[in-house]
């Protein structure tokens, strides 16, 4: 009998916990009109991601406040297992003194060398996720089974 891996749904819970587990996504967003997707290190707060961005088209979208869709995941190519978490929503800056007091410092630090003074949040609108298992062992199940 062979068995087949199952393509399980995620709710938005399952998505947001799964976030939570990894520090690097991919930022999807229009730059000069055209798709433009660029790794990230994020963060979740209050539910939300946000990122830290020097300037240049990043922070053009979030004062535009255009669309954008964020996606992580986390994948193991021999298993054939992994996850994958998409969030859409309106990019926007962070700029009320609290918040920003409350996200600076060693909460985001960005990898790359160089200031990274503005945040930018996605107000989600949108979370999808899914994960695929590995197929169940073959065989009796039941006391004493592996």
């Amino acid at each position: 009998m062979v068995s087949r891996r199952q393509l399980e749904m995620l709710n938005p819970e399952q998505c947001l916990e799964l976030l939570q587990t990894v520090r690097v996504g991919r930022l999807v967003f229009t730059e000069s009109a055209l798709p433009a997707v660029q790794p990230v290190n994020f963060r979740l707060h209050r539910g939300q991601v946000v990122i830290r961005v020097a300037g240049g088209a990043k922070l053009a979208a979030a004062t535009d406040r255009s669309v954008v869709a964020f996606e992580a995941d986390e994948l193991d190519p021999d298993l054939r297992t992994g996850w994958s978490v998409t969030v859409v929503g309106h990019a926007e800056p962070i700029t009320e003194v609290a918040e920003l007091l409350e996200i600076s410092g060693t909460w985001l630090q960005p990898w790359a060398d160089g200031r990274r003074d503005h945040f930018v949040r996605i107000r989600t609108q949108k979370v999808t996720g899914r994960k695929l298992l590995a197929p169940a062992a073959a065989g009796p199940s039941g006391p004493g089974s592996v």
